[in-house]
């Protein structure tokens, strides 16, 4: 049965582990439709919690399950800040779909974990909370991930044009829209996660503004050529990863010692950007338009060299397509929620490699 409040709050909090991004959704015309966006950036406090969480730790269990109450309130925050600035009560939104902090995802051993508490989520905002999208895909058989190429589809598809959407957020993931075609998707490699962990390791900044220190340094052919040889850039899709293969002891482990650390950097950029392009050619055909998302459409420096390996095709952000880059991840999450509410399945098998369409997520009703 449909709701009947057509408004949702989509909130998103990606392994860039910088804040989380809040959207209020309109749904009532069919196509959503975006009201309002709120970004809070992460505590120091909560952005040290999850990454500790990363890796088995003394007494982890109860850690987390405190960082997950931490998180709801950060959450329930940043919620309230953008109600107030939509100007709409919590009686107005049917839900709040919240993707919640991943710390591990391990399909392979048959589960995935998003930190949040849903249930204090919705005591805190007085609104219904859709979470854990990504088990029941994994209980059907599928990785969990990525879950946006059903959204992807849905608004930027075109009937007359191949286009591939490249999310670039922490890990970068791509859609492929190739008109009579099945939608594909997976996660293509690190979009920003080891550009970040990099340059806060040797600079103490939060990420690269622009790609400027990637810039004055040089790409080591080799040491890309190394990175490349990493499994997970050779198999096949169904695909995905995380913090759980990428990090910074992977980017140490290939180095040999004597790299200056801005050609370190440079070449983690032409990382970033050579994976999404041979991931590209190798099982996306030849699309003319590239549209990117997150936080990665940001980086001119990552945007030149995706244009500069993909010579005939164009290269732009979403912003291009009515959408803007930094609010896709939150508004498919929006979007989701209001299928979960409504009934209707949220993954894509041929993306996941699901056993078949499940309806996705858990609602915690107000």
């Amino acid at each position: 049965m449909a709701s009947a409040v057509p408004l949702v709050v989509g909130l998103m909090s990606g392994t860039s582990l910088d804040g989380v991004d809040a959207a209020l959704v309109d749904f009532s015309h069919g196509q959503p439709r975006t009201l309002a966006t709120f970004w809070q950036p992460y505590s120091d406090s909560i952005r040290l919690q999850a990454l500790r969480l990363q890796t088995a730790q003394h007494d982890e269990i109860n850690s987390a399950a405190l960082f997950a109450n931490e998180l709801a309130r950060s959450y329930a925050e940043a919620v309230g800040h953008l109600l107030t600035k939509a100007g709409v009560g919590a009686g107005q939104v049917a839900a709040i779909g919240c993707h919640g902090q991943t710390v591990r995802h391990q399909p392979a051993a048959g589960y995935t974990v998003q930190l949040n508490n849903p249930a204090l989520l919705a005591e805190l905002t007085g609104i219904t909370v859709v979470a854990d999208f990504r088990s029941r895909d994994i209980a059907a058989g599928g990785q969990g991930a990525p879950l946006v190429p059903a959204f992807h589809a849905a608004i930027f598809g075109d009937p007359s044009l191949h286009r591939v959407i490249l999310n670039i957020g922490g890990i970068a993931n791509l859609t492929n829209l190739n008109p009579g075609q099945v939608v594909r998707g997976f996660d293509c490699g690190p979009g920003n996660l080891l550009l970040d962990a990099w340059i806060e390791n040797h600079k103490g900044l939060r990420y690269d503004d622009d790609g400027q220190w990637a810039a004055q340094g040089l790409v080591l052919p080799e040491l890309l050529h190394s990175f490349l040889t990493d499994g997970f850039f050779a198999a096949s899709p169904p695909k995905s990863c995380g913090r759980d293969e990428f990090n910074l002891a992977w980017i140490e482990r290939h180095l040999a010692g004597s790299e200056r650390a801005e050609d370190v950097q440079a070449t983690l950029l032409e990382l970033s950007a050579v994976s999404a392009v041979q991931a590209i050619n190798r099982w996306c055909g030849n699309p003319v338009e590239l549209f990117v998302c997150g936080g990665g459409a940001h980086n001119q420096t990552l945007m030149a060299r995706l244009q500069h390996h993909l010579t005939n095709c164009r290269v732009a952000s979403t912003n291009s397509l009515g959408q803007a880059a930094d609010w896709v991840e939150a508004l498919a999450f929006a979007w989701l929620a209001w299928r979960t509410l409504n009934g209707e399945t949220g993954n894509l098998p041929e993306v996941t490699g699901a056993r078949g369409p499940r309806i996705l997520g858990a609602i915690y009703r107000h």
